[in-house]
C-alpha cells in the first residue's frame, strides 16, 4: 500500500476517521460532551483511529498535528449544539 504523502489527503483522512467515530460513538460523544470527559469516554476509540492514521500517512505528515485538529474540528465543534458546562 502507498502511504499518503499530500497533506490535503491526510487532513480528509483524519477527518474520515474522525466522522466514524463520532457516528458510531454517539452516546459517549454526547456524554462526554455534556460532562467534560470526551476524551476519557473516547480514549480507546481515538487512539485506535490514530494508528489507523499513522499506518496510512508518511512519517513527515504522522509528525504533524493533523489527527489532533481533526479531532476538534470534526468531533468537537459539531457537537457544540450539545448542553454542557464546558461552553
Amino acid at each position: 500500500m502507498t502511504l499518503i504523502e499530500n497533506p490535503d489527503q491526510a487532513r480528509r483522512l483524519a477527518r474520515a476517521i474522525i466522522s466514524d467515530v463520532a457516528i458510531y460513538n454517539r452516546e459517549k460523544v454526547t456524554d462526554g460532551i455534556k460532562n467534560d470527559r470526551i476524551f476519557e469516554l473516547l480514549e480507546n476509540e481515538l487512539q485506535e483511529g490514530r494508528q489507523h492514521f499513522i499506518s496510512r500517512i508518511t512519517p513527515e505528515l504522522a509528525a504533524t498535528n493533523i489527527f489532533d485538529l481533526a479531532i476538534v474540528d470534526v468531533l468537537i465543534k459539531r457537537a457544540g449544539k450539545i448542553e454542557s458546562t464546558i461552553w
